[in-house]
This record gives structure tokens, sequence and C-alpha cells, in this order.
């Protein structure tokens, strides 16, 4: 497709729109930036991004006129793609695109993407590790916090894109085809966006719908969707296990990983030499471990980035010990089932931090792992009255409400005793109090590098 000849509008001033915006500009295309916030400061806007100062933006309501000039209208992932804006545009015949496929159309070589409920961005960190020392040029992009646009343009047929891609940059893909693709896990979330959990599956599924028979899905033997899925698929599958011995795929038994194949096993890793903790993340490893093996890398070089590969930042990611207390910070855990990960990692009696905005999630299964584990549950947020109340439904009464997340950690500093634990998992995302989980994460981490020992 020459984008040259197409009229494109922008949906969206945020670092994804914004990229999206500069790639299309560096293309030579016509195009336009749209926000529906009147209030935008424009001015500013121009500021952070001087080199599109001379592309029009245009606040509030598209006109008429607006809308009949637009061929392609680029979504930001956070804008939701049932808007009467993009309906009509659709309608009008535009094409629906999110940065995903942008980027995709305009890049080169070999693009390995990963998606899931939970476990994405260890995943992706820990595939784009092993890919650079296997090739000279890789590139890690997506839900990770780097646009895909940002760096398409610098692609050639030998790079390597390793992406992290959300539900909701897969509702707007059209051609989008990795090499290998991941699905780690499905469970509720984003039901606030996607409205039922039919329409959040479709959209985790579509991550394979531009596959060939030769590329390859990794997927989780012990999610039955997915196991389902997986048979329905017509491109290669390799499953990966944290219950049970496999004649094809990954798999952990008795803390060690092996790779499978035709039945015989090879050991990869043992879970003692990972700088991880928890089953979900020897899953992650797992998954990592499987895209990689099957594009190609060598095993040697997969063991080296397993063994040296350090926890991603906000999650379950180990702060400070302050009066013999242990405080960690597992922000990223923007939903229950990835708070119960948290909450399972855990080796000592716990004061949990909580709650947050609501995204329509349900809580019982989250406090139900609590399991004689968390001593005390301390409540932020939004959500802190709906999740008392399921607390209380369920038994759990050492409940705490607090106003900030300031407070919440000095009452775990106060409450908590020598050889216990201290764990921000929210279960729940961070708008309202926070831009977004990674500065409720470092503000956390600020608060408790500033407790007095």
């Amino acid at each position: 497709m020459n984008l040259k000849e197409k009229r494109v509008l922008v949906m969206g001033t945020g670092r994804s729109g914004a990229a999206a915006a500069k790639l299309l500009k560096e293309k030579g295309c016509p195009i336009r930036i749209y926000d529906e916030d009147r209030e935008l400061n424009v001015g500013a806007f121009y500021e952070r991004h001087r080199e599109l100062s001379d592309v029009p933006l245009i606040l509030g309501m598209l006109s008429e006129e607006e809308e009949r000039q637009t061929d392609i209208l680029v979504l930001s992932p956070g804008v939701p793609t049932d808007l009467p804006v993009v309906s009509r545009l659709r309608d009008r015949g535009a094409l629906i695109w999110g940065e995903v496929e942008l980027a995709y159309v305009c890049s080169k070589g070999s693009a390995l993407a990963i998606t899931g409920t939970n476990g994405k961005t260890t995943t992706t960190m820990l595939l784009g590790e092993i890919m650079k020392r296997c090739f000279s040029d890789v590139k890690v992009v997506g839900n990770i916090g780097i646009p895909y646009t940002s760096v398409a343009l610098e692609t050639t047929e030998d790079t390597v894109t390793v992406a992290e891609i959300s539900s909701f940059q897969l509702e707007t893909v059209h051609t989008f085809a990795p090499k290998v693709t991941a699905i780690l896990n499905i469970t509720p979330d984003h039901l606030n966006r996607h409205h039922t959990m039919e329409e959040y599956i479709a959209a985790k599924e579509r991550i394979t719908a531009n596959q060939t028979a030769e590329d390859l899905c990794v997927l989780n033997y012990e999610d039955d969707r997915l196991r389902a899925f997986g048979e329905s698929l017509q491109t290669r599958v390799a499953w990966f296990s944290s219950k049970r011995k496999l004649t094809d795929g990954l798999y952990l038994e008795n803390g060690v990983i092996y790779a499978a194949s035709a039945g015989t096993a090879k050991r990869l890793v043992a879970t003692r030499e990972l700088n991880l903790l928890g089953n979900h993340n020897y899953e992650n490893v797992m998954a990592a471990a499987a895209m990689a093996l099957g594009f190609g890398a060598p095993i040697e070089k997969v063991q080296e980035a397993l063994r040296e590969f350090e926890a991603v930042e906000h999650r379950i990611e180990f702060v400070a010990e302050k009066n013999g207390v242990r405080f960690y910070n597992d922000s990223k855990a923007t939903n229950p089932d990835a708070a119960i990960q948290g909450i399972r990692a855990m080796q000592w009696p716990t004061h949990l931090i909580g709650g947050g905005y609501d995204k329509d999630s349900s809580y019982e299964g989250w406090i139900d792992a609590f399991d004689g584990k968390v001593k005390e549950l301390v409540l932020i947020g939004a959500t802190k009255e709906k999740i008392r109340k399921a607390a209380m439904e369920r038994g759990f009464t050492a409940v705490v409400l607090a106003d900030s997340l300031e407070e919440a950690v000095e009452i775990c500093s106060k409450n908590a005793v020598p050889g216990e634990a201290a764990l921000l998992s929210p279960a729940c995302a961070s708008w309202g109090m926070f831009k977004d989980y990674e500065e409720r994460g470092r503000r956390f981490k600020e608060i408790v590098r500033g407790i007095k020992e």
C-alpha cells in the first residue's frame, strides 16, 4: 500500500499517537491528529513534539467534511473501537488501524509477538535478551512503553522485532503476521473495554490470524481455552506446562525446566538458577524459551540468557529490607489474577497493599488466594470499599483502609515485624491516583526507601 496516497487521521495525542504521527510524517503522508478533549493544551503538545508543529491538531468533534477526508484512521491503544466517531468512519469506508498494524506495514524483518492477560512484559523482555545474544539487530517494542511505530523505519530485512501486544492493540490488526507468537494465559481483564469474556478472548486470539502453516504459536497447555484453541490452529503449535510432563514442549518437573521433542527431554535450566520468583515466572521462562528455540536460537544462548535475566521492574521486584521487613513492588499486577501470582511468590507472612481503579473485576478469587499467607490487607483507591466488602464476605477481616499510598506503606511498616514482608500488588489499574502502574511503582519505591531504620 502506498501510504502517500492515503489521507490519514491519527486519533490520540499520547505516546503511541505521537509516535504514529511522526512515522507517517516521515513517510510523506498527508496527516492530521485528532483528540476528543477540547481542553487539551495544544501548545504543550507541540512543545513536546516539535517535529509535528506543522501537523494540524483537531480537538472536540470531527466535522462531516473532516470525516470524508479520512482514508485511514490510526487509533492509539487506549481509544475504544466502538466510539461513535470510529463507527462513523468505518461506515464511510475508512480503514481502522492501530499503531501495531501501521508499524508492521512500515517495517521489515521478522516479528515475534507475545500476548496474554499476565506475564507479557517479563516474557517480552526475556525473549528480547535471548534474541540479542543471537542476532545483531533486535528491537523490543510494544506495550512495554516503546511504541512499535517509533522504531519501524529503523528496521531492515535482518531485524528481529520482539513485541508485547495487548488485547487493545490486537483489535485493530489486519495484516500483522508474526513468525512466532505466544498467548501466555487468558483470565478476565479489561471487561469494561471488551464488554464480554468472549470478545476479550477473540481479541487475544487475533495474534495468530495471519500466521501460516510454517509459523509457530506457543501456548500454555494448562489453560483450557488455549488448549482447545491450539488444537484448532493450522500453524505449528508449541506447548509449555508447569504441571505435567510433555512429550513435545517445555515443562517443569521437580524444579527443573526441560525441553522435550518426540519424547526425548533435554534439561534447560533449574529454577534455583533463575533470578525470578514464582511459578508464573517459570511459565514466562518456558514461553520465552519455546519462542526462541522455535525461531532457531541455539539452546546454549537460551540457557545463558535465562540464568542471567533479572526480574522486570514493578513485577515482584525486591525494593529494600527495612527494620527486618522485606518490601516488594508488584505494581504491574493490575488485575486479580496477576496479583494472585504475586501472593503465591511470597515466602513470608505478608502485609498486602491493594486497590485502585475499577475495571469491573471481581476480587473473591484473589482474596481466597490469601490462604493464610496474608496477615493484613491495606486498601487504597476507588475500589477499596468494593474489595473490603468482598474480603468481609469471604471471612477475611484484617482490612485497613488508607487514603493514599504513603499512608498504606506507613501502616504496613508500623504493623509488620521482622521476618515478614510488605507487598504492593494492587489487583487494580492505577488510573485516578497515578498516571500508570510505573508511576505507582516508582512512588512506592521512593516511600519505602525513605522509611527510617
